[in-house]
């Protein structure tokens, strides 16, 4: 096989965790690749070069704005309305999303699922494939989407998509089960009194290097069970001391990069990894961000 050109994008991509895990990923299956890490503040410029590789990933701030560049969307990433990972075939650019599934399966690896009430910070596109990808598995769910004041139209809108989506699926079309979800603002939060059995950060608040901020005050936190901060540099950010302080059952965002990486190979090349080098991976990727982010 010839060597495979891989790459992320985003802006600003300095503090990305990507090479090494897919340089891992692709020593165990054996694939040649070059893996690089492309700057692109304005996509359209950028268009050209990325229709040269053999795929990219995708991070902030391009999950949706990737969108209109596709030449093919795939059902799900159209549904989700985000894309992380491109799959380019005889130049045409093909997209995809695995954050969902990466968070699923990070949450899986931990006891955790979607099940109770989640309160999702952000509508973003991190914040996007996660809530469809609760509709999506559970058809229960329970999320309150919580957004910036002036964002509250887009947050209602999404609450409107993955409310409609869920309604769509298979097997719901009569019953529609009984999910819900709505948004409301950071300051409706912090002023109530509701309680949360996980609490998702999707927005990028408190990530590298912005560190010592939390998207929510310990008030909100001591009123959630579990924590999952989608932000995995630092390892540990603010939301997690804080939940930790807190004694709340804490899970970092390493794993879900990780997982959401694996997916992008089952596409790319129909790759899957076993448990036990998940597991290493996941570990090894943690301690690496320790030694270059001391």
């Amino acid at each position: 096989m010839k060597i495979q050109k891989i790459a992320v994008i985003g802006h600003p991509i300095g503090h990305t965790m990507s090479p090494f895990i897919q340089k891992r990923l692709f020593a165990l299956s054996g694939i040649p690749m070059e893996y690089s890490v492309i700057d692109v503040p304005e996509l359209p410029k950028q268009l050209e070069l990325l229709r040269q590789l053999d795929g990219f990933n995708v991070t902030v701030p391009h999950k949706i704005e990737m969108i209109p560049y596709l030449d093919w969307l795939d059902e799900k990433a159209k549904a989700f309305g985000s894309v992380n990972t491109v799959k380019v075939e005889k130049g045409k650019l093909l997209g995809y999303t695995t954050d969902g599934e990466g968070c699923s399966m990070a949450l899986e690896q931990c006891r955790e699922d979607f099940s109770g009430k989640i309160l999702l910070l952000g509508n973003g596109g991190a914040a996007r494939a996660i809530a469809f990808e609760i509709a999506l598995q559970n058809p229960d769910f329970q999320i309150v989407l919580a957004c910036r004041e002036q964002s509250l139209p887009k947050g209602e809108k999404l609450s409107s998509q993955v409310q409609a989506y869920s309604r769509s699926l298979p097997g719901r079309e009569s019953s529609g089960g009984s999910g819900q979800v709505h948004s409301c603002s950071y300051r409706q939060i912090e002023e109530g009194n509701e309680e949360y059995d996980l609490l998702i950060n999707a927005t990028s608040v408190g990530m590298f290097p912005n560190i010592g901020q939390s998207p929510v005050s310990e008030a909100v936190i001591s009123r959630c069970k579990a924590v999952f901060d989608a932000v995995y540099n630092p390892g540990e950010t603010e939301l997690l001391k804080i939940s930790k302080r807190l004694s709340k059952k804490v899970i970092g965002g390493m794993d879900m990069l990780v997982y959401q990486a694996a997916a992008a190979h089952r596409i790319w090349y129909g790759t899957s990894f076993s448990k036990a080098d998940m597991a290493a991976l996941c570990e090894d990727a943690r301690q690496e961000l320790k030694r270059v982010f001391p």
